[in-house]
């Protein structure tokens, strides 16, 4: 038996690959499915099954293209109704792979068709849990995301997981391998682990959600606390996924155009486009092409996409390090920016050299904005992390504007002032001050660091520490 957890640290996903006797199965897979393709063709074994937990909401599957590439059917749970052919199976339904069989258990809750598949070894004994996002490292999926869909509130929906957890999870054995879909710094839950695996016992031991002598309204009203709306492009997602997309080798066709500076000035000032930087926030501050956005690939790119660009359809023209266009496509896919329409032939320093226009974003290392307060210089400090990380620790006097919430985080700007702007260690910030100096905000400083090195400095004043809480 071969299984193997391919981890996207970017999406914080998890998808699985398991092969037995020349027969292989994906669960969850990414957009780009060739290396589950190089991954079966090292082992000289065909992909016979694509198994889903659920429509995802944070990413769009490559269910589609797998499917279509191997001839293997989609596998979903019961209650699924996607608008393409696939296998909708009955709770307890038995596929064979090999000498394993995989056993499908409906566990709703997070969403109504949301299903773990249990993993049964060549002797026949519960060897792992395939659990999505019914059950992650130290806690559940959030209950709130399908209530339109199933027509019912959050509560009742955490519930129904409450349920599902208990009849079908907890009932297991404690070696059982429990594999997720999420890891800490996704969205589908509020509480996750680091570890992306663990083992069943010691997540009844440990896990909030799991607690044996929980209470059905104990754990609905911890499950809903601390709630904050999901990003915007998690609806956009489910439909992509429910209902179909282009192929990826469409969508990267469509996005490998190159431009010169002159013509893509041009497609900036013609099409609507959103210009999007991908290089590092040090780089761009130093030069980017004016009123472009910056959202660095080297950190969580495509999360913070669909939270800043509400549109999944948006065309897009790319800026990225010479050599990762292609990458950068495939990365803004996953959450289903199929809209690319070209990118800067030879980067930024191409558009400098043709002598286009220029901006630039003032960064300051933290050791000074502390030497100024330490001067008694009243400073205006933008602090853009989430308000439970702003809430848990902050710089003293700071105004919270949350990232996530750029827009109504604006009107607490004056342009008339100067910010010193930080989060937690210097992408964010960028992010936030690149969108506010696309809209006429010129007088935004990026701290360098962010409120790490703030805190380190020494002489910043910073605020009693308050243990972090689980709002998202």
């Amino acid at each position: 038996m071969i299984l193997e957890q391919i981890y996207t640290g970017c999406l914080a996903q998890g998808a699985y690959y398991i092969e037995s006797n020349g027969e292989a199965a994906v669960i969850d897979p990414l957009r780009e499915v060739q290396p589950y393709l190089d991954r079966a063709a090292k082992s000289g074994a065909k992909i016979k099954y694509v198994f889903e937990t659920h429509f995802h909401a944070d990413f769009v599957s490559g269910h589609l293209d797998l499917s279509q590439k191997t001839g293997a059917p989609i596998v979903y749970g019961p209650t699924a109704k996607p608008d393409f052919n696939a296998h909708v199976a009955h709770d307890g339904e038995i596929f064979q792979l090999g000498k394993l069989k995989i056993k499908v258990l409906h566990t709703p809750g997070h969403t109504m068709e949301s299903t773990c598949y249990l993993l049964f070894d060549e002797n026949g004994k519960e060897k792992a849990l395939f659990s999505g996002d019914t059950l992650f490292i130290g806690d559940v999926g959030r209950p709130d995301l399908a209530q339109k869909a199933a027509d019912m509130t959050q509560e009742q929906l955490a519930a129904t997981l409450y349920r599902s957890l208990r009849e079908k999870v907890m009932t297991l054995p404690d070696d059982v391998i429990v594999y997720p879909a999420h890891g800490a710094g996704s969205a589908c839950g509020k509480n996750m682990s680091k570890e992306t695996f663990d083992t069943l016992g010691h997540q009844k031991a440990t896990n909030y959600a799991l607690r044996a002598d929980m209470t059905e309204a104990e754990f609905v009203k911890e499950v809903t606390t601390g709630l904050m709306p999901p990003p915007a492009y998690f609806p956009l997602n489910v439909m992509l996924n429910k209902k179909g997309y282009d192929s990826i080798d469409e969508v990267l066709k469509r996005g490998s155009h190159a431009l010169s500076p002159r013509a893509f000035e041009t497609a900036a000032n013609e099409t609507g486009a959103i210009v999007l930087d991908t290089r590092d926030a040090e780089t761009f501050s130093k030069g980017f092409v004016p009123n472009s956005i910056n959202i660095g690939i080297d950190g969580n790119f495509a999360p913070w996409v669909g939270a800043l660009i509400p549109d999944i359809r948006q065309e897009i023209l790319l800026i990225a390090e010479p050599g990762r266009e292609k990458e950068v496509v495939t990365r803004l896919a996953r959450v289903g920016y199929d809209y690319v329409i070209g990118y800067l032939d030879g980067g930024f320093d191409a558009w400098k050299k043709a002598g286009m226009e220029t901006d630039a974003i003032e960064r300051v290392d933290a050791k000074e904005v502390g030497e100024r307060l330490q001067r008694g210089e009243k400073l205006n400090i933008l602090d853009v992390r989430k308000a439970s990380e702003y809430f848990s620790e902050h710089v003293m006097d700071a105004e919270n504007a949350p990232l996530d919430f750029v827009n109504d985080s604006m009107a607490q700007v004056d342009k008339k002032k100067t910010y010193f702007v930080h989060c937690a260690g210097g992408y964010r910030s960028m992010i936030f001050a690149s969108i506010l100096r696309a809209r006429g905000y010129d007088n935004l400083i990026d701290v360098r660091g962010g409120f790490k090195a703030l805190k380190e400095a020494g002489n910043v004043p910073v605020s009693d520490y308050v243990c972090p809480t689980t709002m998202l």
